[in-house]
């Protein structure tokens, strides 16, 4: 038996297209979200992050219609985010087949949501979403509404603020390493999971293997997300839906033997 932390490809959906941004700017076309969730399904993936990067910029709820689409194709367990502001729409999520809703905004803007779905769906399948962005003298500020607005909050108090409302997860993404795969910011991720005790996944920044690890054991993630590592291949980018195989995973040491 071996002990295996969550790797978790993150999916980026931008009209209904698989897109990927640098740094939540520049969305890049890359194909199908269906045909990629397919490919995923043969690779044995733990969970699958779906992300309407555009929902609450757009001022537009999910697209239920689509995302129905999605969760008929894939075998593994999927959360979802991107312009959830109520409860309903929460319900409706769980009921197409999501295990797991992302409120980021919201959580900001109405924070009673965050309550009242743990009330309704238990902790466990309520994510909250903290996008933060490396500024000046080495200050961190956190942003909502697609990295848009910036809120007056740090990341750290908006995780043990999320911890007081219930959420049972946070997904910490890093707008400044967004893309870029130069690895995570594991100041950030260390400062966050070690102020918390609920689950922290890490997202922004993954180029290879060695960073899911170094996230893991350096950065004390819970669990590590990443887009560009699992979409494209090699120094020119070049579209290639891909997913670590579970032997290297052993090998370098980040699913150890109980």
């Amino acid at each position: 038996m071996y002990s295996r932390p969550r790797l978790i490809p993150c999916l980026s959906i931008q009209d209904r297209g698989l897109v990927k941004t640098t740094k939540f700017t520049n969305p890049r076309y890359l194909g199908d979200p269906i045909n990629a969730v397919k490919i995923f399904n043969g690779k044995g993936v733990d969970e699958l992050c779906i992300l309407d990067i555009t929902a609450t910029s757009e001022n537009r709820g999910p697209d239920f219609e689509y995302l129905k689409d999605i969760a008929s194709e894939a075998f593994m367990p999927l959360s979802y985010g991107g312009g959830i502001t109520t409860l309903s729409e929460i319900e409706k999520l769980f009921y197409i087949g999501y295990e797991k809703a992302i409120i980021n905004t919201s959580f900001v803007t109405k924070p009673e949501l965050i309550k009242e779905a743990v009330e309704f769906a238990g902790s466990q399948s309520i994510v909250v979403s903290i996008d933060v962005k490396n500024e000046l003298f080495g200050k961190k500020s956190c942003y909502i509404n697609d990295g848009k607005t910036k809120v007056k909050h740090d990341p750290v108090t908006l995780a043990k603020r999320a911890e007081e409302l219930g959420a049972g997860e946070l997904l910490l993404n890093s707008i400044s390493y967004d893309g870029t795969m130069k690895g995570y910011d594991l100041d950030l991720v260390k400062d966050v999971s070690e102020s918390v005790s609920i689950p922290v996944i890490a997202c922004g920044g993954a180029k290879d293997i060695y960073d899911f690890k170094r996230v893991l054991e350096d950065g004390k993630a819970h669990a590590a997300a990443a887009g560009s590592m699992y979409v494209y291949y090699g120094a020119k980018k070049a579209v290639l839906i891909t997913a670590p195989e579970e032997q290297e995973l052993i090998d370098i040491g980040i699913y150890k033997q109980n």
